[in-house]
């Protein structure tokens, strides 16, 4: 327990991202299937799991924990969860409990959540357009999303926008959404489409808009300046400096961020995946659920998993193919 999680390349890891369900209240059309199989719920970690699977990742030097889903907040009881990792908070042992959410249940939990010591949350909006919202999400409404950026807002939570950049979608928005942005002091951060999951009739291709290309549109009528700064995650920033906001762009297709990576993800059934961009995993549910006096072999093989943890991915377009691609759904491994 006493030495950190470092991987083959130097890397410690100090980030874990855990998926608490795989079901959404949404159908996104880069995330999902309109027409999803969930899991079974014997296959699910218990609420009571999930809190001795984090927990034994912050023995280990775990100090930032992202709760995503499918869409957390609909997973029965999630409160429970978060107010178990409060105790985290509190020791000083966890530095940020956080979570990305598409905003739909925050009017009903963001006061609960900020109980519990969350102080950040990404919130999914890729427009702001209702017909195109109803599109994207296919079940979605968006004033249900706007209602719960409210709800955040006034319960002090600070809130950043993730809009992934959909050719032919939101392109025409670009400057809407970040006059937008500004004006609530929200920050945003673009994300380029990533090969995940079979979508059905969507083409990633003709979903692909270079974030290249997106900021090069914005600089045509902003001055923006790079910073240094970094998060913990994977995205570069420039701030805007007619207004002082910040932007953020994710390119795991155009220019990775694989050499600073200090994460991995957990699925909600205990699967640990290394990388986002590989279908390497290590099975950690059967550790916890065979030996519930003990945590010694689960720490035994999350220390596997990390020695196996990959330089980086393999997603491509540049030949006019998605090269790369993997088999399940982004909702399966944690947004």
């Amino acid at each position: 327990m006493t030495n950190p999680l470092v991987d083959p390349f130097h890397r410690a890891i100090s980030y874990l991202r855990v998926s608490v369900t795989d079901r959404c209240d949404f159908r996104c059309v880069y995330c999902m299937a309109e027409n999803m199989t969930f899991l079974p719920k014997k296959e699910l970690l218990t609420l009571e799991e999930l809190d001795r699977m984090c927990s034994t990742f912050i023995g280990l030097g775990v100090e930032k924990l992202r709760i995503t889903g499918g869409e957390p907040l609909v997973r029965k009881g999630i409160m429970t969860f978060f107010n178990a990792m409060t105790r985290h908070l509190d020791s000083g042992a966890l530095k940020e409990l956080t979570l990305t959410t598409n905003g739909s249940q925050l009017s009903r939990f963001a006061d609960q959540l900020y109980a519990a010591g969350v102080r950040r949350v990404n919130i999914s909006l890729d427009t702001l357009d209702e017909e195109k919202f109803a599109s994207i999400t296919r079940w979605g409404r968006l004033r249900q999303v706007m209602d719960g950026i409210d709800a955040a807002q006034r319960a002090g939570l600070r809130v950043k926008i993730n809009t992934v950049a959909l050719k032919g979608v939101n392109e025409d928005e670009l400057f809407t959404l970040v006059d937008w942005c500004a004006e609530r002091g929200l920050d945003l951060t673009f994300i380029e489409v990533m090969p995940m999951g079979d979508i059905g009739n969507e083409n990633r291709l003709d979903q692909y808009w270079k974030l290249t290309d997106l900021r090069e549109r914005l600089a045509e009528r902003h001055t923006l300046t790079d910073l240094a700064e970094r998060t913990g995650g994977p995205a570069r920033y420039v701030r805007i400096e007619e207004t002082g906001q910040k932007i953020g762009f994710i390119t795991p297709l155009s220019h990775n961020f694989c050499e600073s990576c200090n994460r991995v993800r957990l699925t909600c059934t205990g699967e640990l995946y290394m990388c986002l961009g590989q279908e390497d995993m290590a099975d950690l549910r059967a550790p916890l659920r065979d030996n519930p006096g003990t945590d010694a072999p689960l720490e035994a093989a999350i220390r596997a998993a990390i020695a196996r943890k990959p330089k980086g991915h393999d997603f491509d377009y540049s030949r006019q193919t998605v090269a790369g691609q993997m088999t399940r759904h982004m909702s399966h491994t944690g947004g």
